[in-house]
């Protein structure tokens, strides 16, 4: 579709020199786009008050001089940003048509986001805009792994990391700054402090001294202040030495660029907490109109007016453009769930001999494997380095791959995830260990509100593998035992799945490496070292996404999957050979997606369905897995379902109380028989 012709005057690049070669038209390039935001914005603000866009907007009026011109500075060829609700005017310039980002706002047909963003959340993923998301803080180790990935490529790109007073009280913020300046990223890190969050004033954020750029020195890294609201050229000037000093030392840098906020936080915002004044003093430093004086002095009143009306003429060509865009269709919204599946990358047929594995050696066989063959691959985690995990899953791989390949991270889960995931998005393929399943929680938010969704979102694929040491039995308490899969499993999360009972363990790391979505890998933790089996390279490794049928039966269809494979096969046996009632034993394997045909067919022979899990038993995986497979089955069904789980607490740390917590042999047998009864 053809869009309104853009005026001339919107180039979207400023070298640095022209501020001194030609500095009326370089002012007038950042006036341009300033103008065309700031009006953009009232517009937006008109629309949406007139009931046309829906939800909320929020403005960024008074903020355009610093995101504009950052945006015009960049080398938007390989640098990485991610910006905030008020640098709607950063947006334009970055990339795409201003009818893009209004056909955005309207969620429309022709929206970025297919209409399933709302307004300024969307970004441009395959231009590094980074899409930003409402917890405040996350986006910006976004920024850094992606910045990191530009570099391990080679691209000598600057990472642009912004966030507001408020959003730097966030420990994500943190996270990265420390993660940055360890890691010598090459980051500008801008606070954008217009001193409120939403209506929280500077002096209810912070004790004390509130230059928030001194935190640059705990991070071991250079920081100032900046004016971004007194002269434009000034700022410029500012911003492009910083930028260019980023660049040629990877050294990250903090800036605290204060700014305004002309408008409330969003448009319901009455701005009844101002202090009296406090408004007309943020009009009076307001960049736009002191920028427009100067250029009239210099260029004349007619040039600047006739900048001014081609400007509107075009800004109201699009708004008429994106109001007459189609309603968005809801058709196809189901299926772009998860990034389409990838084709098989090229594996060596290597271990071409079966090698009798334990499962944690057979992981570190698949990880040193992985680490060989695919030079995106990158392994990180906690302790993984020296020591060799918690587990010792990661022995061994440092010293072989070096720290680049091998990352052994702080003590930051949130912030390393989320680097993770922004090495995913420019073409890595990190594999994360957790210490321990329950600490996954530190990063739910970058998991399960950004990597699982941002597929649908934006489009941009994340082959991110995420590996979790869960389970109870070991005595290790509520704090490393917990089983999380309900907490990912349950709605639109990352595809995960249980580590299978015999050999496959290799092909399953394997599987989830080459997936285009996050994966997460539950392992439990009593298996690593249970026992061996052999492990070759399977060229079916994909299978491991399928349920494998264990035993065979008439009676009941028994479904099960984790360290319970085991305790099942046990209870299996002895009903045959005790009752001499067999059953359809099914190892589910993959909890999402879920692909039940084979188990639906058992169930409609058998018309008898037990499920095993160890999860607790209100809200745990059962549940779904027994609503699923009635739904369809209901008329067939012989008796009611039996389910059987952990206790309703917490994993208890004794064990005596473990042991009464967890499903066991014993009780797993007592509970069919008198269901059997």
């Amino acid at each position: 579709m053809a869009f309104p012709t853009p005026p001339a005057l919107l180039a979207r690049t400023l070298a640095a020199d022209e501020l001194e070669k030609n500095p009326s038209d370089a002012l007038l390039r950042i006036y341009a786009w300033m103008q065309l935001a700031r009006s953009a914005d009232n517009r937006i603000l008109d629309l949406f008050r007139q009931g046309l866009i829906r939800g909320t907007v929020t403005g960024g009026q008074g903020n355009e001089g610093l995101a504009v011109t950052l945006a015009l500075l960049a080398e938007k060829a390989h640098d990485v940003i991610s910006f905030t609700h008020r640098d709607f005017g950063g947006h334009i310039v970055w990339s795409g048509h201003l009818c893009d980002h209004l056909n955005q706002y309207f969620a429309n047909a022709l929206s970025p986001t297919k209409a399933r963003e709302g307004n300024i959340h969307h970004g441009d993923p395959t231009a590094r805009s980074l899409p930003m998301i409402s917890h405040l803080g996350s986006m910006l180790s976004n920024v850094a792994g992606a910045t990191d990935s530009q570099r391990r490529f080679g691209r000598p790109a600057v990472g642009f990391a912004l966030f507001g007073d408020g959003g730097s009280s966030t420990g994500d913020i943190h996270e990265t700054l420390n993660l940055a300046s360890l890691l010598s990223l090459p980051i500008l890190f801008i606070i954008e402090n217009n001193r409120y969050a939403y209506s929280t004033p500077l002096a209810e954020q912070f004790h004390g001294d509130a230059e928030l750029w001194h935190r640059a020195a705990g991070y071991g890294i250079e920081g100032f202040s900046l004016d971004a609201t007194a002269d434009m050229a000034t700022t410029a000037r500012t911003l492009s030495a910083a930028i260019a000093k980023v660049r040629a030392t990877s050294r990250p840098i903090l800036i605290e660029a204060h700014t305004l906020r002309l408008r409330g936080h969003a448009a319901y915002d009455t701005c009844d907490y101002l202090k009296p004044g406090e408004s007309d003093e943020f009009f009076s430093r307001d960049s736009l109109p002191k920028l427009r004086a100067q250029l009239v002095a210099s260029l004349g009143a007619a040039r600047l007016d006739a900048v001014d009306a081609e400007l509107g003429a075009f800004l109201e060509a699009c708004v008429q453009d994106s109001l007459s865009t189609p309603r968005p269709d809801p058709a196809g919204m189901e299926a772009d769930l998860y990034a389409p599946d990838a084709a098989p990358l090229s594996w060596t047929a290597e271990p071409a001999k079966p090698e009798n594995l334990t499962f944690a050696q057979a992981l570190n066989r698949a990880l040193k494997k992985i680490l060989t063959e695919r030079s995106e691959s990158v392994v990180l985690g906690q302790d993984i380095g020296v020591y060799g995990g918690a587990f010792k899953v990661t022995e061994g791989l440092l010293a072989e791959f070096g720290r680049p390949r091998v990352f052994n991270t702080p003590l930051a889960e949130s912030g390393c995830t989320g680097w993770a995931v922004g090495m995913a998005l420019n073409g890595h393929r990190p594999i994360e260990e957790f210490q321990f399943a329950d600490f996954v929680t530190e990063a739910a938010t970058q998991i399960t509100l950004n990597a699982a969704t941002y597929y649908f979102r934006s489009g941009a694929k994340v082959p991110l593998v995420l590996r979790l040491p869960t389970g109870g039995g070991l005595t290790f308490g509520s704090f490393h035992s917990q089983e999380l899969d309900s907490f990912f499993a349950g709605d639109a999360r990352p595809q995960g799945s249980l580590p299978q009972h015999a050999a496959g363990r290799l092909q399953r790391l394997l599987a989830a490496y080459e997936d285009n979505n996050p994966v997460i890998l539950f392992e439990h933790k009593a298996l690593y070292r249970r026992g061996r089996a052999p492990v070759a390279f399977d060229p079916h490794y994909r299978a491991v996404w399928t349920p494998r049928q264990l035993r065979t039966g008439d009676f009941a269809t028994f479904v099960t999957y984790g360290e319970m494979v085991g305790l099942a096969e046990e209870a299996v046996d002895y009903f045959a050979a005790e009752y001499e009632k067999t059953f359809d034993l099914f190892d589910l394997r993959a909890l999402s997606p879920l692909k039940l045909d084979a188990i639906e067919a058992s169930l409609a022979h058998t018309g008898r369905l037990i499920v095993l899990h160890e999860g607790r038993r209100t809200h745990g995986f059962g549940a779904e897995l027994i609503a699923r497979l009635t739904e369809s089955h209901f008329s067939a069904l012989k008796s009611a379902p039996l389910r059987i789980a952990s206790l309703d607490l917490p994993v208890p740390f004794a064990p005596e109380l473990e042991q009464a917590f967890r499903p066991t042999k014993d009780k797993t047998i007592d509970r069919i028989a008198a269901w059997i009864g």
